[in-house]
């Protein structure tokens, strides 16, 4: 596989253990078309020598990458959805594939997934990600990308020759299978989940994982101070990405705790919309009758 000497695999999420993840295998497509690659990202991860058919093999078919994750990683984690916690969540329709080191500024990058199949946390939900929507999930990473805000990057998107039936929309629907790049998967229902369990053992294994590979600067402090240092860590971050947001006119839809992850980066992208004037009871999501995320 031609990959250039900026290539750097990691397995940290491995290190974590089984509590916090399942092993799970990506679904198998009928048809493999390549619609977008992000070839700007992909050289900085020295991954933009693949050919188109290399490409689709690992980030379609899901092969691999050199020394990196042998099986993709199902995470776990809880979340408030509209008020309501939820126990029953998890990744429904993805994993996280892959870690890789940014050469350009030495951080951790993931490679997560959404449209890969069904997992353990699917419920009732066929796995899989229309091709609409991954188009839509490209619009808005660029056009918040240029817009200055904090967000991940869409770095794969490979249509999968799948018919798929919605409630919400024209169906069938054709099908795709779009891979994410962000500085995290780990989400504030990560942590929500282990204290809905009282797992503080647990909590305390997270806490030093990601201070250790996140947040480097508290990863040394006392355990007294770290875990509130983290906190006004990500909280800083978080209200960076929610001014952001109010500055570009961008109204997510969904904004879940399940769906905020611990970098501050906008993620997960559904029903968004950009509003075409200042309204504050406008919202992006039909099903968000009470307009708790206008």
């Amino acid at each position: 596989m031609p990959v250039t000497e900026l290539y750097r695999a990691e397995t940290l999420h491995e290190g974590l253990g089984e509590p916090f993840f399942d092993r799970v295998e990506p679904a198998t497509f009928p048809l493999h078309r390549l619609r977008y690659r992000n070839q700007r990202w992909a050289a900085r991860v020295g991954l933009d020598g693949l050919s188109d058919a290399e490409w689709i093999e690992h980030f379609g078919r899901f092969a691999p990458l050199p020394d990196g994750l042998a099986h993709p990683l199902a995470l776990r984690y809880h979340g408030h959805q509209f008020r309501v916690y939820n126990p029953d969540l998890g990744d429904g329709r993805g994993f996280l594939f892959a870690q890789l080191r940014d050469a350009q500024d030495g951080r951790l990058l993931d490679l997560g997934t959404k449209g890969s199949g069904q997992t353990p946390w699917s419920r009732r939900g066929d796995g899989r990600l229309t091709l609409k929507g991954g188009v839509r999930e490209i619009l808005a990473t660029e056009m918040l990308e240029a817009l200055g805000v904090d967000t991940s990057k869409t770095f794969s998107l490979i249509e999968t020759g799948e018919a798929l039936m919605r409630a919400d929309e024209p169906s069938p629907t054709r099908s795709s299978v779009l891979v994410r790049l962000s500085h995290s998967h780990i989400r504030i229902g990560t942590f929500q989940r282990l204290a809905f369990h009282d797992d503080s053992a647990a909590i305390d294994t997270l806490l030093d994982h990601v201070c250790r590979y996140y947040f480097p600067a508290i990863a040394d402090l006392p355990a007294s101070d770290r875990a509130l240092a983290f906190l006004e860590e990500v909280v800083a971050r978080v209200a960076k990405l929610g001014a952001g947001y109010m500055a570009s006119g961008f109204v997510h839809g969904v904004l879940n705790s399940d769906n905020i992850n611990i970098t501050g980066e906008s993620f997960d992208y559904g029903p968004w919309r950009f509003a075409p004037v200042y309204d504050p009871t406008f919202t992006a999501a039909y099903f968000d009758e009470i307009g708790l995320y206008s």
